[in-house]
């Protein structure tokens, strides 16, 4: 049986998309996964997987750039474990910032499989708060690096085809987005026509007042606003209910019952940010996967693909309130037709089996 190496880097244990990769090769190979947790646990075997905890807390309210020199402890400890370690398979979630390629280059020179699982746009989700000129410059050399990781990689994993295709990737990849959990849901489309409400999952990461205004103007309709997974003083000013974070079932039951998953942000506050246009985030899946039609930004390119494609939500453009608000009330007024189309095609936006053994034969054919 062939071991693999899951470098998890600064992942909980169990994240999402880590975990689930986890899971999977585990039923195929032995696994030694690194994860990182505040508290200090003992490393444990648990059916067929070595569990090697790095306790690990970072600092608040420093920059990007002291974060990138501390990181040299975490990873020369990621390095010891690598070096150290007998498998056949090394996988990895991330990059180590300041050893982006050894890793690779070591794996290789012994004859070993490097798995690399690209979870973002690395150019520009490295270190994002570096601008103007600076960060022009950070941009190109971590291409360049960003170009080395893949051709030293044996088997390449995106979040999204439009990555691989924005860089000119010529080599065989093979697409993960973040699927939601097959949950089976029953969908009672008279009470989400019933509750108008139209449900923001997550965290605020910028001022989304183009998003605030149109919620405003949709309050005149009927609707409301449902934040889950925190509060924001931001909303302040819009009637809304808040639900702290709750477990995926529970999530998943409350955005079952929305008429709408706003699926909007701006994670550096550009437009032109890859790393968002190019996202196919667990909200939107978890959305769809809940039976819930998605209203997503013009320019989330990868995200507006699938709803244009399965018809499964609107398409909006923020700046263009008034034009928002008519799509949406257009929606609404054809809203069965969009539950047809999600329960439709509910295969595409979920994990399951199928996937799983796709996944695994791409990574040890």
């Amino acid at each position: 049986m062939k071991t693999v190496l899951i470098i998890g880097y600064m992942h909980p244990k169990y994240d999402k998309r880590v975990f689930r990769t986890v899971q999977a090769i585990s039923k195929y190979a032995k696994v030694i996964y690194q994860y990182i947790t505040e508290e200090y646990e003992k490393p444990n075997v648990f059916n067929n997987v070595f569990y090697y905890p790095i306790q690990w807390k970072e600092q608040n309210g420093i920059s990007q750039v002291k974060k990138f020199f501390q990181r040299r402890k975490l990873d020369d400890q990621i390095i010891k474990l690598i070096f150290s370690t007998n498998f056949d398979i090394l996988y990895l979630h991330h990059f180590l910032p300041s050893k982006p390629l050894l890793p690779f280059r070591w794996a290789k020179s012994r004859g070993k499989k490097v798995v690399f699982d690209v979870h973002e746009y690395h150019p520009q989700n490295f270190l994002s708060n570096i601008g103007g000129f600076f960060g022009k410059v950070k941009e190109k050399l971590m291409v360049n690096i960003f170009k080395k990781q893949i051709q030293l990689a044996d088997k390449l994993i995106f979040v999204s085809k439009e990555i691989p295709e924005d860089l000119g990737i010529t080599k065989d990849f093979l697409v993960i987005p973040n699927y939601a959990e097959d949950v089976n849901l029953k969908t009672d489309v008279k009470i989400k026509l019933e509750n108008k409400e139209i449900v923001f999952v997550g965290r605020i990461t910028r001022k989304l007042q183009e998003e605030k205004d149109m919620l405003l103007k949709l309050k005149n309709y009927g609707f409301s606003l449902h934040i889950i997974g925190m509060d924001s003083e931001f909303f302040k000013d819009i009637p809304h209910k808040a639900t702290k974070f709750l477990p995926y079932e529970s999530m998943m039951e409350e955005l079952s019952k929305a008429t709408f998953s706003l699926v909007s942000y701006s994670t550096v506050g550009t437009n032109n940010y890859r790393n968002d246009l190019y996202s196919l985030p667990h909200k939107f899946y978890d959305s769809l996967a809940a039976r819930t039609p998605v209203i997503v930004r013009y320019d989330f390119v990868s995200m507006r693909k699938i709803v244009e494609k399965y018809k499964v939500g609107v398409v909006i453009k923020p700046s263009d309130v008034q034009d928002s608000v008519h799509r949406i009330l257009e929606a609404y007024a054809n809203y069965h037709a969009f539950i047809e189309n999600i329960e439709k095609h509910i295969d595409e936006f979920t994990w399951n089996g199928g996937k799983e053994k796709e996944f695994a034969d791409y990574i040890f054919k």
